[in-house]
């Protein structure tokens, strides 16, 4: 994922949101060990590593 511009906090918390929901239908769906599960699994830690770096910059 390539990002042109750096997301402001709300956008972050909202990705997050969205991963996550997509995540557990995935999960459900697909099952936990399931390679598009942990893919999206992977990107919320991420998202949510951008989350805590916003908030020490401050």
């Amino acid at each position: 994922m390539v990002e042109q511009h750096q997301l402001s906090r709300k956008e972050i918390e909202v990705r997050i949101e969205m991963i996550r929901d997509i995540m557990v239908y995935c999960g459900t769906v697909n099952g936990l060990a399931h390679p598009e599960t942990i893919k999206y699994s992977q990107e919320l830690d991420h998202m949510l590593n951008k989350l805590e770096v916003s908030k020490s910059v401050v």
